[in-house]
């Protein structure tokens, strides 16, 4: 049961994450969304996190 809610969390993290980049960072890089992209499929909800307090708050 808790790993359905994790898997479900970390899914909507990632395609937050996708979202974001595609939609609202027109000034970054295609290296650099890759790679944030890479870093959500592997950290999940920490990446997502990561993302959110390097990018969104420069």
């Amino acid at each position: 049961m808790w790993w359905t809610i994790g898997l479900v969390v970390g899914l909507l993290s990632l395609l937050w994450v996708v979202y974001d980049i595609a939609k609202n960072q027109k000034d970054m890089g295609t290296g650099r969304k890759v790679l944030w992209i890479i870093v959500t499929l592997l950290f999940g909800l920490i990446g997502a996190a990561a993302y959110y307090i390097v990018e969104k708050r420069s």
